[in-house]
């Protein structure tokens, strides 16, 4: 079978799936956010908190990949990298992103987009020690992006990252930082299995929110 004829056979959204009524949404964004990430979870999606994180490098080019979420609060949408990781640099050269979760086991969406600055660096240090041992050992190891020669050279540092993480708990990382974005536009996306899926965008406008419907 051909890759393309594979890829037909697959399907999307092959169960009952929630409704949702647009009309009976909060004026803002950020209540509705945390109670579909909190149905996902317990509707069985595992790693609800994994998204994607969309930048620019300095070329003018997307970039992409999967991170998870810190919190999302009044201030905006949080998660964590070195500043002098890839996305560290672009964040510094272009302070914009977007964020996308997808929930298929609900087969709902949403898109976050808007400015993004740095955090307190307490913050950050206290975000990073109130994780896991694991969590602090890789920002030990640093060098987020880099080429690495050989693999061996990881494991080395991954041992001695792990070490240090374990006697010195709250040993602090420089370059570990908390980022917020603070949102200008969150769309909502509840799938249809007959294609009638639903839209909710959120657009701020000064310190008010609109809310309208888009065509699927």
């Amino acid at each position: 079978m051909e890759f393309r004829q594979f890829l037909h056979t697959l399907r999307v959204w092959d169960t009952d799936l929630p409704r949702f009524d647009p009309h009976t949404t909060p004026p803002t964004p950020l209540p509705l956010f945390q109670q579909w990430m909190t149905h996902a979870a317990t509707a069985g999606q595992a790693e609800p908190h994994t998204m994607s994180l969309a930048t620019v490098d300095t070329d003018g080019n997307p970039d992409i990949r999967t991170l998870t979420l810190h919190d999302a609060d009044d201030t905006g949408w949080h998660f964590a990298s070195h500043s002098t990781s890839a996305k560290g640099r672009q964040l510094a050269a272009h302070p914009v992103a977007a964020l996308g979760f997808y929930w298929p086991a609900v087969g709902r969406q949403v898109r976050v987009r808007g400015p993004v600055t740095p955090a307190d660096p307490a913050i950050a240090q206290a975000d990073l020690h109130a994780r896991s041992t694991g969590a602090l050992a890789a920002a030990l190891v640093g060098r987020m992006s880099e080429v690495l020669d050989t693999y061996e050279e990881l494991e080395a540092a991954s041992a001695a990252a792990w070490q240090r993480a374990e006697a010195e708990p709250l040993t602090s990382v420089a370059t570990w930082t908390r980022y917020v974005l603070d949102p200008t536009e969150v769309e909502f996306f509840q799938g249809d299995a007959r294609r009638r899926h639903v839209r909710l965008r959120y657009r701020r406008e000064g310190s008010a929110w609109t809310r309208e419907l888009l065509w699927p």
